[in-house]
C-alpha cells in the first residue's frame, strides 16, 4: 500500500479507544491522499473540542483556534491565498453552538472552503452535557431529566440558506464517508459535510449500532439538484438520510465578488504613497 504523506507515524493520539474521531481522521487522510492534494497547499483549521484535535494528527499546515471560531479563521486563510485547499473541521458543539453565527454567514457568503462537522450529539471534551444536536429525552450529567429541546437540524438550516453543497455521512462506513469528503473537497464553493460519529464514553444512546439502524443511503437515482426534495429528506426523523443531499454547481464565490487576485496576499506590493495614506487613516 502506498504511504500516505498525511500520516504522522509515532504521533500520540489523545482520543478514547473506540472513538469515532479515529475513523473520521482515516477518512479525511484517505480522501486527501487519493485526491493527490499537495500537503504544502493544505490548511486544516479547527476550534476547540475532541474533534478539533484532528488537525494536530495530519501532516499539513494547521491552525487550532478558539471555541466556535474555526470558520472565520478558515475564511481569512482563503481570502489571503486562494490557491490553498482550506478545510475547517470541529465538533457539533463548536460548529453549531458557539460557532453557529459563523456557520450561517460562511454559507451566505459562499467561500471556497470545506466544512466537516464531527456530529456525536454531545459535548465530549467537557464531559458529556447536551450539544445542539442531542436528541430529546437524552439524559446527561447536566440535563438530568433529559434534553427538552428539539435538536438543531444543520441540513435543513444549510438548505434554507441555499448552501451549494450539503452532505451527511456516518463514520461506521469509512469508505463511503471518504468518498463524500472527496466530493466536498473538489467542489468549488462552501461544502458542508455533517459526519455522524459516536462518542463511546459520554453518549451511550447514539452508538455505532444506533447510527447503523437509524440511517439509510440515498438511492442512486436521487437528484441532488432538487432543493425541494432535499428539504423533504432533511426533515425526516424516522431514519436519517446519508449521502450528498444537495448540490448546486456554478455559484459565484465570495472571493470573486471581492475580486481577490490569485496571487497570495504576501506577494502583493503596496506603493509608498498608498502605505503612507493607510498610516494617516490610523493616526
Amino acid at each position: 500500500m502506498t504511504e500516505n504523506p498525511f500520516d504522522m507515524p509515532g504521533k500520540d493520539i489523545n482520543w478514547c479507544p473506540g472513538c469515532g474521531n479515529y475513523k473520521v481522521l482515516d477518512a479525511v487522510k484517505g480522501a486527501l491522499h487519493e485526491l493527490d492534494i499537495d500537503r504544502k497547499n493544505l490548511v486544516m483549521v479547527s476550534g476547540i473540542g475532541q474533534a478539533a484535535k484532528m488537525p494536530q494528527y495530519i501532516n499539513a499546515h494547521m491552525f487550532n483556534g478558539l471555541h466556535g471560531r474555526a470558520l472565520p479563521v478558515a475564511m481569512g486563510v482563503k481570502l489571503s491565498n486562494r490557491n490553498l485547499v482550506v478545510i475547517a473541521e470541529s465538533g457539533d458543539g463548536c460548529m453549531y453552538g458557539e460557532g453557529g453565527n459563523h456557520f450561517l454567514h460562511a454559507i451566505r457568503r459562499n467561500y471556497d472552503i470545506t466544512v466537516i462537522i464531527h456530529d456525536n450529539m454531545v459535548y465530549g471534551l467537557t464531559k458529556g452535557q447536551a450539544s445542539p444536536t442531542s436528541q430529546m429525552g437524552m439524559k446527561t450529567p447536566v440535563q438530568v431529566n433529559g434534553v427538552m429541546l428539539e435538536p438543531f437540524n444543520p441540513i435543513a438550516v444549510a438548505l434554507a440558506l441555499d448552501a451549494p453543497f450539503i452532505a451527511r455521512a456516518s463514520i461506521g462506513d469509512t469508505d463511503e464517508t471518504k468518498e463524500i469528503i472527496k466530493q466536498a473537497i473538489q467542489f468549488k464553493g462552501c461544502s458542508i459535510v455533517d459526519v455522524f460519529q459516536p462518542c463511546v464514553i459520554f453518549n451511550k444512546q447514539n452508538t455505532y449500532k444506533w447510527f447503523k439502524e437509524n440511517t439509510y443511503y440515498l438511492p442512486e437515482d436521487y437528484d441532488p439538484a432538487d432543493r425541494k426534495h432535499a428539504f423533504e429528506k432533511a426533515i425526516e426523523t424516522e431514519k436519517l438520510p446519508l449521502g450528498v443531499l444537495y448540490r448546486q454547481d456554478g455559484r459565484e464565490l465570495y472571493e470573486d465578488l471581492l475580486a481577490i487576485p490569485d496571487t497570495p496576499a504576501y506577494e502583493h506590493k503596496v506603493s509608498e504613497e498608498a502605505f503612507e495614506k493607510l498610516l494617516a487613516e490610523y493616526r
